[in-house]
Formats: structure tokens, sequence, C-alpha cells
């Protein structure tokens, strides 16, 4: 039978080394070195007795509790006069005795005592020792230990650094404690019944339902006294630990403990995850803001072509009516008399004024038209500017970069939302991220006016260029053509012909307007939101990056858990 329950346990020690590597290359990949160390020590440890961890204040007399705990008769560790020479010393089970240094900060030391073979004993320095990485040697033992022993002096036991320390085992690691008040023959019985209860009040306050508080006198114990408060503990350790049920006891710790890395992993991971939602969020409010803008932008293009048209049609419906009447039988007799006997100008002087008028109040009444209606679409973009910055700034910060375990990715995307703002900023103050080099090719009298301003601020000359090129060019056509057809005027028989080419410019130059000047607008809108969008292509890269490893991690993390879950004995 105790083969059977042997086998079956080192079936599940070799089941446990392999969840515990997993989450030893999960701490590998999240790029924790402290916390990869920790479960490098815990897999390692998995094979090893039982361990109790003893720990306290300096001077709290642990060295001396852990000599009477081994009844060998003699001193095993040795309490340092000052703090600045303790070490942590490993004391485990070996047919003969020798001690082997580690490091300048821990010992192991072999004994032949029945009691190490199923338990180890870590004597570590005191809580509130001034020797540099001594807490956090002694820290590194307490992820991998299966039972501490926490060690108060019995005449004080409330010393602030020493619960603080409590804490961090209890609260962190979730391990199982229990508490000794040292030097009992140093209080007295009131004292003792005070500090006793004392202890167990501010355990229960911790967190522990049943703390198991215990008072002793290692000097008492040595000199063979009957007092030393050692049996109640011996009992204590037969009935819970010792007896054959310390490996199942130590597999189920180191369950415990794996669990509980693997917990804070998930915390981390929480908040990745909330930070990636929020940076998701922040992204697509991005482009919903692009897009809204963009249409609210194109929308008033096309109110601006509307307006220009209404000019547009009634300057030359004007001019149209003008040239009808003019090139009337009744008109043409009443120039040509006028013409030979007055002052009224011939036939083709009055074609060329009527052109010339024409040029007149196309070039004024719909450039004032213009003015107004590209001052409303600068401003609408130079809202849409404003706004993206604005939420660039704003954008919510979850995964704060002092995290415990994901600083260094906090950090870093602390730095690509510092670069996407660098980079907005300079965006933005540059006038030629406003112009387009195929829409102002031909147009080198724009540069004084461009450099006189500074980004969005030249948005207004930009697009007022834009339009009064498209609008002029099209009156330019119109002219030209029209220009022509006067030019042919010598019979009545071209009267009419010069009304209908007339007529039928006008719409040809009504059509070219409305589709260049929207076509230039919209291209230069479109255009402008791509040159935006360019912003943030390494924030999106980085986004890219961390749903695919938040998938990965979060999986690994995942099959741990269920893993972890199955082997724990309740």
């Amino acid at each position: 039978m105790a083969q059977l329950i042997d086998a079956n346990l080192q079936a599940k020690r070799a089941r446990l080394e392999e969840i515990i590597k997993n989450l030893h290359e999960l701490t590998l990949r999240i790029g924790h070195e402290e916390m990869a160390q920790t479960v490098s020590d815990l897999r390692n440890r998995i094979f090893e007795p039982f361990m109790f961890v003893i720990v306290g204040e300096v001077k709290a007399g642990k060295s001396s509790f852990v000599n009477a705990l081994l009844a060998t008769g003699r001193e095993i560790t040795k309490a340092a006069p000052q703090p600045m020479t303790d070490t942590i010393q490993q004391i485990i089970y070996g047919e003969e005795e020798r001690t082997v240094t580690i490091n300048p900060y821990l010992k192991k030391i072999f004994l032949p005592v029945d009691i190490l073979r199923e338990i180890a004993i870590v004597d570590t320095p005191g809580t509130n020792t001034i020797v540099e990485h001594h807490q956090e040697i002694t820290e590194q033992f307490i992820p991998a230990s299966d039972l501490i022993v926490f060690v108060f002096e019995a005449k004080n036991p409330y010393r602030q650094s020493a619960w603080d320390f409590f804490k961090y085992i209890h609260g962190d690691w979730r391990k199982k404690t229990i508490f000794v008040l040292q030097q009992k023959d140093l209080a007295s019985d009131h004292e003792l019944a005070t500090n006793l209860e004392g202890v167990a009040e501010k355990a229960r306050k911790e967190g522990i339902d049943e703390p198991k508080v215990f008072a002793v006198s290692a000097k008492a114990e040595e000199e063979g006294a009957a007092d030393s408060g050692y049996g109640p503990l011996r009992e204590y350790i037969t009935a819970n630990i010792t007896g054959g049920k310390a490996p199942g006891l130590k597999l189920n710790n180191s369950i415990i403990t794996a669990q509980t890395i693997n917990d804070r992993i998930a915390d981390g991971l929480l908040l990745r995850r909330r930070q990636f939602e929020a940076d998701t969020h922040f992204r697509a409010d991005i482009q919903e803001t692009l897009t809204e803008q963009t249409d609210q932008s194109n929308k008033q293009v096309d109110l601006m072509v509307e307006n220009l048209l209404h000019t547009y049609d009634n300057i030359t419906r004007a001019k149209l009516e003008e040239l009808r009447e003019g090139l009337s039988i009744f008109g043409l007799m009443k120039r040509s008399f006028s013409a030979t006997f007055g002052s009224t100008p011939d036939a083709k002087t009055w074609l060329g004024n009527l052109a010339k008028e024409l040029e007149e109040n196309l070039n004024t009444k719909l450039r004032a038209r213009l003015n107004d209606n590209v001052i409303d679409l600068a401003e609408n973009i130079q809202q849409m500017v404003k706004m993206i910055d604005l939420k660039i700034r704003n954008s919510a910060t979850i995964l704060k970069n002092d995290h415990e375990l994901f600083s260094d990715i906090a950090e870093r995307r602390e730095n690509v939302l510092r670069d996407l703002q660098d980079q907005f900023n300079r965006f933005v103050s540059k006038t030629e991220n406003f112009t387009d080099e195929e829409i102002f090719a031909d147009r080198e009298n724009l540069t004084p006016n461009l450099a006189a301003g500074g980004g969005i601020a030249a948005l207004g000359v930009v697009l007022m260029a834009l339009s009064s090129a498209s609008v002029f060019d099209i009156s330019g056509g119109i002219l030209t053509t029209v220009g022509v057809l006067f030019a042919g005027f010598s019979t009545r028989g071209k009267r009419r012909r010069i009304v209908d080419g007339f007529g039928a410019e006008i719409e040809v130059g009504r059509s070219k307007l409305a589709t260049e000047l929207e076509e230039k607008l919209k291209a230069y809108i479109a255009n402008l939101r791509t040159k935006i969008e360019g912003n943030f292509s390494r924030f999106d890269e980085a986004l890219d990056r961390e749903e695919k490893n938040l998938a990965i991690l979060e999986g690994t993390h995942q099959e741990i858990r269920e893993e972890l879950e199955s082997m724990i004995v309740r």
C-alpha cells in the first residue's frame, strides 16, 4: 500500500513539474526575470523535503529556536553578533555532517538528524536586517516554503517591520504560518498571556481564522525544563506534518504556490486586456471621428458647389438673355443705326464688352461666394485635426508603468503614445502636410502665401487655391469659346449659332465647374485624411502585436489554471 501511495505521489510530482515547467516558460515569455526565477526555484524544490522557513526580526531568537528544535545538544545555527555577518542557513538531511557555502548569502548544512528526513529548515536573517540583499534573498525562499514559522520576541511581538513582512507572506503568497513567541523565560506570566492573545488577534485581523501561537524558551529546552513549550509545538508538527504526511502536503503547497503565481499573471493580463480594449476603442474612435468629419467636409463641398452653381447660373442666365436680345433683328438694326449716327458701339464691340462683363461678374461674384464657403470648410477641417489631437492627449492609461509584472509593456506603450503625440504635433505644424503636389504642381504663386502660415493655418489659402483654380479655369474656357464665336460674327445667319453656342458652352462650363471643384476638394480632403491616418502606423503595429501576444499568454495561462485546478487535493 505504501509503495502504491508513493508511486501515485511520484506520478503527481512529475505531472506538476511539467505544469510548472509550462508556467516557467510563460514567465519567460512575459519577460519578468524575478518571477521566472521564483518559478524555477519552485520547480527545482518539488522533490525536496517539506520546508520550514523560519522568519522574524533580528535578535528574536530564531537561531536558538532552531537549535533547540533539532535537539542535537549543540549549536547548529549560530546567532551572528552583528546582522552584517548573517546568512541564510538551509538545514537538510545528510548521512554525514557537512556545510556547503552556496554564495556569500546562503549556506547548506547537512545533518544526520531523523526529523530532517521529512522536513528541511531554513533559518533566515531578520526581517529588519540592514544587510544588502538579505531581504530579497529571504523572500526568494518564501514562495517555495511549505510552512512559515514566524518567531517573535515574547516580550514585544508587535514590531511593524515584522508584521509588514507577514502581510507579504500571507497576503501575497497565501503561505500557511504558525507563530512562535521565543524567549518566554524573559517575559512575566501576564506579559506572556497578553502577548499570546495579542498575536492571535493580529493574525485574525490579517485573515487567519484559527491562528496557531506557541510560546517557547530555547534556553529552557536546552536545559531540559519540562515547561520549555517545545512539547506542544512538536505535537503540532507530528500531528499535522510528519509521519508520512509531509510529501503530500508539500505537493499541495507547491500546487497552491503555482496557482498564486498564475493568478498574479492573470491579474496582470486582465489589466493588459483592459488596456488593449481601451486602446482599440481609442483607435476606433479616431477612425469614427475621421469618417464623421470627412463626411461633414464632403457635405460642405457639395453645398459649396451648389452655391457656386447658383451664382454661376444667375450670372450666365442674365448674359445669355442679354445676348439673345442684342442679337435679335430689332436689336441689331437698332445697334447698326445708332452706331452710324451716334456713339453706340457696333455689334462686334458690343459682343466684346459683353464677354468682358461676363468675365468680371464671374470673377467678382464667384470669388466672393468662394471666400465665404472656403472659410467654413477650412474651419471644419481644422476642427477635425484639433479633435484628433485632443483624443490622442486624452487616451486612457490603465496599465501603469510601475506594474509589478508588466511595467516594461506599459512603458513601451507609453513611448509609442508619446511618439504619436510628438509626431502628430510635428505633422500639424508643417505646411507641406496640408498641400498636395499633384494639385498644386502648376501653382507656384501659392508658395509665398503658404510660407506666411504654418500647418493648419495654411488651410484657407490651400482651399481657396483649389476652388479658385477650378472656377477660373472654367470661366476662362467659356470666354475663350465665346470669343471665337464672336470673332466669326459677320452675317445674320450666324446669330442663332452664336446664341446656341454660348448656351452650350455655359452648360459645359457648369458641368465642368461642378465636377472639377468637387473632385479636387474631395480628393484633397481624402488625401489629408490618409496623411493623418499615417501618423498612427506605429500605434497600429503595436496594437496588432499586443493582440497576438495577449492571445498566446491568455491561452497558456488558462491551460495552466485548468491543469493546476485538476491536481489540487481538497
